[in-house]
């Protein structure tokens, strides 16, 4: 038989088999042609032993790694080479090397750098903060249309900072409400609005981005709520990138808490000037006091404390202090009236701040004029493409209106298309150099920036938690997605199928049924008919009015696929002197103990030299049935003694092998998930 055909039969490439024929010890070298059939046989089975010992080899590599690994209480981490685009944003950063947001952001730090979840930074500094993380950064070949998006940014602060200073007038101010969970943001702006939107949030959390206009002393200002709990932290980002001055919202009871200062590094970083609106003074247990010494830790220094920060108390209930409160946003706006202006007179340009699709009315979405004034008729551009006519618009009082000065948020109706929560909206100059919207051009859900898909090889060896989503907003679905891609884990992960918004329909439901998914619908319902077609296919839909309470619903299902973690110690090492007796599935063996103690039951390495190299390798593993100290049967022996050992294993021990012994136990691991707080 000849070397090829022996290759074919093992099912490797003949230069492979050839490259190793001196290493299996029977004579055979390099340019070996033709054996006979014994030979052939011989070859086979010597290959194949070869072959297990590099496995049992590479095995205990792995397990005295992670022995070692465990000791240190860390997890050993692989380089891997990621590319990496020019500019990208934090978020999209951490996903694209898949490491948790948090420890980015700390890294980013150490650097130097304060930025929020949305803040772009540019390659150089993504490389040098990747290799710290031990992940090496190749830098991406630009695709066109690769970044749109932030074109659509630039246009906007090119056209905002292009301006004839003689062409600019006093705008509205836009303020910006950030804070904690329950707070109390939404509570002050319905102090401040004199309306009730509360009951129609549920848990008691703004579920949508919203903006509303007030008057002051015949002035103006615009609000911006953002959502409050953890999962809005993109959509806070972005309101603070359209807003001129912050409020941050502290609860006097309850004091500085994790998002508090999530706001304040997202406040610092957009550079906003700001007021602090201690929340909630009228409690019985407010302490004013404590929290403003929580601020200063925060470099957030009271005025009466000889610092700048504005603190003023509050009661969003009482409404104590709303006023001083307005009064104190007009004060820092004629400090910063300079920024504060716009020319009313050029084409219209903004920013999309909410959009969904309506029954009734199609895709609508929720503007914030930052430029010129839109009209009722004008033709809307968004990233190059021709998105629509604005067929009519509203304020937020829900009242028809023909024209949208700036500063002014506004719904517009006649979207042919969703636009992104982001997107920057133009009134071009000729419209028929816009494109016309094709099947190329991505819906809003399409184009929604998700760090959910992972790269693949992030989700090699992992169990991973199919889902499907449906969400009644852009706004929702894109906070849910947020949420979810803080799960970072070696071991678990969340694979979503799909995505879109509107209720759940019965393609949702043999979607689901194929991919083995679980559908989550948040705030709607499925149809019917899907209702009725998920019970007899047995896929499970679950709705949720509340994104934390989702987001626990898929930690539970996550820790129950989570599997056990093997912990392995190492013990003593046995020197076999004298083999005793051989039995049908062992041996019973004397042995000298090297280093620490053995035991009953722990599994051992069996380690012999190679008779081509004298290296020590492993040729076999195996378990301590029984150890015997004199003629006592005991349950271990300590370093230096000399015992005898009954062993079980299939390997053939030999005098002068040296016996590693570990002991190797299952524990049940805890999720744990970096920078996710459900509190």
């Amino acid at each position: 038989m000849n070397i090829t055909e022996i290759a074919r039969k093992l099912k490797i490439p003949t230069n492979e088999l050839r490259e190793k024929l001196p290493q299996l010890g029977l004579g055979y070298g390099k340019n070996a042609v033709k054996v006979n059939d014994r030979e052939a046989q011989r070859i086979v089975e010597a290959w194949n032993e070869m072959k297990r010992r590099e496995r049992m080899t590479s095995k205990r590599d792995e397990q005295l790694s992670r022995g070692v690994a465990q000791k240190a209480g860390d997890k050993p981490v692989a380089e891997r080479t990621v590319e990496l685009p020019a500019v990208m944003t934090v978020r999209d950063f951490a996903a694209m090397i898949d490491v948790p947001i948090a420890k980015v952001m700390r890294e980013l730090m150490k650097n130097g750098i304060l930025a929020s979840l949305n803040e772009r930074i540019d390659f150089e500094t993504a490389s040098i903060v990747s290799g710290d993380l031990g992940v090496a950064a190749t830098a991406q070949i630009a695709k066109a249309g690769d970044s749109e998006q932030d074109i659509g940014v630039l246009r906007l602060s090119e056209m905002l900072a292009g301006e004839l200073q003689t062409d600019l007038e006093p705008r509205p101010p836009i303020i910006v409400v950030m804070g904690h969970v329950d707070h109390g943001k939404t509570k002050i702006l319905d102090a401040i609005r004199k309306t009730n939107v509360m009951e129609s949030e549920a848990g008691g959390i703004t579920q949508h981005i919203g903006a509303y206009q007030v008057v002051r002393k015949e002035k103006l200002i615009t609000f911006i709520d953002t959502p409050g709990h953890e999962a809005f932290t993109v959509m806070r980002s972005r309101g603070a990138k359209v807003a001129d001055i912050a409020i941050l919202v502290v609860a006097a009871d309850d004091g500085v808490q994790p998002q508090t200062k999530e706001a304040v590094d997202i406040i610092k970083a957009a550079g906003l000037p700001y007021i602090v609106a201690l929340n909630k003074i009228d409690k019985p247990d407010a302490n004013p006091e404590r929290v403003k010494g929580q601020l200063a830790e925060l470099n957030l220094l009271p005025e009466e404390w000889g610092g700048k920060t504005m603190i003023l108390p509050v009661s969003a209930k009482t409404g104590q202090g709303m006023d001083e409160l307005l009064d104190a946003l007009l004060l820092v706006n004629e400090m910063e009236q300079e920024k504060i202006v716009a020319n009313p007179k050029r084409r219209a340009a903004g920013t999309i701040i909410e959009s969904h699709i309506d029954k009734g009315e199609g895709p609508v979405a929720t503007a914030l004029i930052q430029a010129g004034t839109l009209r009722r008729g004008d033709t809307i551009g968004i990233r190059g493409s021709m998105f629509g006519r604005v067929r009519f618009m509203k304020d937020w009082r829900g009242e028809s209106v023909d024209v949208a000065a700036p500063s002014m948020p506004v719904k517009i109706l006649g979207f042919k298309v969703s636009p992104a929560v982001g997107d920057v909206i133009e009134v071009p100059e000729d419209e028929k150099s816009l494109l016309k919207i094709r099947k190329s051009v991505k819906s809003a859900v399409e184009s929604t920036v998700s760090s959910i898909a992972k790269p693949e090889s992030s989700k090699e060896g992992k169990q991973l938690l199919n889902i499907m989503l449906r969400a009644d907003v852009l706004g929702s679905l894109e906070a849910v997605l947020g949420m979810l891609e803080k799960i970072k884990h070696d071991a678990v992960g969340v694979e979503v199928v799909a995505k879109g918004l509107g209720n759940v329909t019965d393609a949702d439901v043999d979607k689901a049924e194929a991919t083995k998914s679980i559908l989550y619908a948040f705030d709607v319902k499925p149809t019917s008919t899907a209702e009725a077609l998920a019970r007899d296919k047995n896929v499970e839909v679950l709705q949720f009015q509340v994104i934390y309470k989702l987001f626990e619903d898929i930690l539970v299902r996550l820790q129950k696929l989570l599997p056990n973690e093997q912990i392995i110690t190492e013990m003593g090492k046995i020197e076999v002197l004298a083999l005793f007796k051989k039995l049908d599935k062992g041996a019973v063996i004397g042995g000298k103990i090297l280093g620490d103690k053995i035991r009953v039951g722990n599994k051992l390495r069996i380690l012999r030299a190679s008779v081509s190299t004298g290296d020590m390798e492993v040729v076999g593993e195996g378990e301590i049935v029984k150890l015997q100290a004199g003629k006592q049967n005991v349950k271990e022996v300590s370093g230096g003694s000399e015992c005898g050992i009954e062993y079980f294993g299939r390997t053939k021990i030999e005098v002068g092998d040296i016996l590693e012994t570990y002991f190797e136990e299952s524990k049940t691991r805890i999720l744990q998930i970096d920078g996710v707080d459900l509190r």
